[in-house]
């Protein structure tokens, strides 16, 4: 039997009733099913079969994905998503089984937030991505701009001037814009005087060595100007099929198969305080055939109505498309 693929059709009806009793079943099923996740359970003195509630769930440390390859069950990858880091640092790879799911949740999570893409101006500013064919970033971007439909949607890079006219040319036809970019990227646009006047930009992090690393409320300000954008954040890595976003604020809504858990920084069996700040565990039931359960090394706490996050843990690997550190 194939125990994914039930998973899979029962995610879509997932909801708030749910969501824990599937978030075990999942975990129940990777635990035996998982090699790597199961040898690390193993490792750490775990019973899979004492775990009965999903706030005791032990969470995977997200450089895994760096050494081994984790999968739940035997199945060919259809796939591999590698992350933007350096030979420094080190990639992580993550097996997709079925592209299409990743990208359906993709669209839910991003339509759930800011309404339909259908009719809707969507460029990405997304250079280093585009330039390979395994980055889940540039992956969702291309399915993003396929949905909407609109003749003016699509890729750019080094050319302002065909972006400032395609921008016009949707505000004149009375198109919504969202611009989605990298940090330095964007960054790069605005020094060089570049007007997003009338547009939504959602910033995805990642100065990928171009830059200090700044600060959310300092990107948005500068990406601002003095114009009323609204400027977003995007909240997603290779490891994770998930995404979590942030409309004009530092509150991110993760994305409906997902949740977020906050652990001590220094004892990693044990939950942090309401409220207080400590490593984010990410829940992310996409992951039903990898891992679902994922330390994500990013410091953040718990808020009402979603999360913040607040840096990197310190000694921890840089991604290329982590969000900006304090």
């Amino acid at each position: 039997m194939d125990h994914s693929a039930s998973f899979r059709s029962r995610l879509t009806q997932i909801n708030e009733n749910n969501f824990e009793d599937i978030a075990l079943e999942v975990f129940k099923f990777q635990a035996a099913e998982n090699a790597v996740y199961a040898r690390f359970l193993d490792l750490t003195g775990i019973r899979p079969e004492g775990i009965k509630s999903v706030s005791d769930i032990p969470f995977l440390p997200i450089r895994f994905f760096k050494n081994f390859e984790v999968k739940s069950g035997i199945w060919q990858s259809e796939k591999i998503f590698r992350s933007s880091g350096t030979t420094a640092t080190g990639y992580s790879y993550h097996h997709v089984r079925n592209q299409d799911f990743y990208l359906k949740y993709a669209i839910r999570n991003y339509e759930n937030i800011f309404g339909a893409l259908e009719g809707t101006c969507f460029v990405a500013i997304l250079p280093s991505y585009t330039e390979r064919n395994d980055a889940s970033l540039a992956a969702m971007a291309d399915c993003f701009i396929n949905r909407t439909r609109t003749s003016g949607s699509g890729f750019f890079h080094n050319d302002p001037a065909r972006l400032r006219h395609v921008i016009d040319a949707a505000l004149v036809s009375g198109q919504s814009v969202m611009v989605l970019g990298v940090t330095f990227a964007l960054l790069d646009l605005v020094q060089a005087g570049f007007d997003f006047t009338g547009v939504r930009i959602m910033e995805t992090g990642g100065m990928k060595g171009r830059g200090r690393e700044i600060i959310r409320d300092e990107l948005h300000k500068i990406l601002r100007g003095a114009n009323p954008l609204e400027v977003c954040s995007e909240y997603g890595m290779t490891e994770l099929f998930s995404q979590a976003y942030a409309r004009s604020g530092a509150i991110f809504r993760p994305g409906e198969l997902m949740r977020i858990q906050v652990r001590e920084i220094n004892d990693n069996r044990a939950n942090a305080e309401p409220g207080s700040t400590g490593v984010l565990n990410i829940i992310d039931l996409a992951n039903v055939d990898t891992c679902s359960f994922i330390e994500a090394q990013d410091l953040g706490r718990l808020t009402e109505g979603g999360f913040e996050v607040l840096g990197r843990l310190d000694q921890s690997d840089l991604r290329g498309c982590s969000l900006m550190t304090l």
